[in-house]
């Protein structure tokens, strides 16, 4: 039988991309995507796992939410989070997909620091679906999700001959200006 991707045969290749081409391809992704699921922590300690649309700036995403959702409680009790963005999926070749890990903080929209992130999001389409002014903006809480740790994953590195699953880390020596973004 013919393989239709012959590099996924054979050993895994055990080399890591350099940090600048994998912080591109990580923003490719985020750019390139806009559902996430964030993972949160009840108070009995379960996890829970909703979806989001999110919008992002360097390696920070960000979604609206209403402060009494469940997964605003359990952030304002634990800022600790996980999210999740996977690319369409065919097969393996095409497994593509960034899970992120650390904080998450909720920012009202009278905040300075929320001007930044306001900026990017398109909360106008959300205005008109649900037939409200595209001349009044948005009141609703931004959350931060700010990642100390990101597992991205991209089978198609093999063909390259590097690992499919880089790990980025926030304290990296390149992460710069990327990492939070900044009112000022």
């Amino acid at each position: 039988m013919p393989l239709t991707n012959p590099w996924l045969a054979g050993p895994t290749p055990d080399r890591d991309l350099p940090r600048d081409v994998l912080e591109e391809r990580i923003l490719n992704l985020f750019s390139t995507h806009n559902t996430a699921v964030i993972a949160t922590v009840l108070a009995d300690g379960s996890p829970v796992a909703t979806p989001v649309r999110y919008f992002s700036l360097g390696f920070e995403i960000f979604y609206t939410s209403w402060n009494d959702s469940v997964k605003s409680r359990n952030l304002r009790r634990d800022p600790r989070v996980s999210a999740g963005i996977v690319a369409p999926l065919v097969g393996q070749a095409s497994s593509r997909g960034a899970q992120l890990f650390g904080t998450a903080r909720t920012l009202e929209r009278d905040d300075p620091e929320a001007d930044a992130y306001w900026e990017a999001v398109r909360w106008q389409s959300d205005h008109v679906e649900r037939g409200r002014s595209v001349h009044e903006p948005s009141t609703d809480p931004l959350t931060i999700v700010t990642p100390a740790r990101i597992v991205y994953t991209e089978h198609w590195l093999r063909r390259d001959g590097y690992r499919p699953r880089q790990t980025w880390r926030a304290d990296g020596p390149s992460s710069g200006s990327l990492g939070r973004v900044s009112a000022d």
